[in-house]
C-alpha cells in the first residue's frame, strides 16, 4: 500500500540503475512507514516534459502514499532521504525535486480485489 512514484525530465536511466533505485527506494519507504516491504510499490516515469523555475533543467516530481497517517517528522524524515537518494542516483539537485506526501483512507486503496479499509 506505500507507494512512491518518480516523475522526471531526464532520459530513462539503464536498467540496472534504475533498478537499484527504485529497490532502495522500496526498502527506504517500508523502513519509514513501519509496514512490510511486499506492501511497497515504486515506479519511475522518466522523459516526462517539465519546468521548474521556468527552465527545463533536470527536475523531479515525487508522489508518496500511505494508507494512515504521516506524521510531520516522518515527512521531513523522509523529505530529506529521499532527496538524497534521488539526487545521487540521477543527478538532479535537491533544490530541484517536489515531494507530496498523501495520506490515504484505507477504503480509497484497492488491492487483491478488495481494500484496505
Amino acid at each position: 500500500m506505500p507507494l512512491i512514484k518518480l516523475q522526471t525530465s531526464i532520459p530513462t536511466p539503464d536498467q540496472a540503475d534504475t533498478e537499484a533505485l527504485l529497490k532502495s527506494l522500496s526498502a527506504s519507504l517500508a523502513k519509514h512507514t513501519g509496514k512490510p516491504e511486499s506492501y511497497v510499490m515504486t515506479a519511475l516515469e522518466a522523459n516526462v516534459p517539465m519546468t521548474f523555475a521556468g527552465t527545463f533543467d533536470p527536475v523531479c516530481y515525487v508522489e508518496v502514499k500511505s494508507v494512515g497517517a504521516f506524521s510531520p517528522q516522518q515527512t521531513k524524515a523522509m523529505s530529506r532521504d529521499f532527496c538524497d537518494r534521488i539526487s545521487e542516483a540521477l543527478g538532479i539537485p535537491g533544490n530541484r525535486i517536489y515531494i507530496e506526501f498523501n495520506d490515504a483512507k484505507g477504503y480509497l486503496w484497492g488491492w487483491n480485489g478488495s481494500t484496505f479499509g
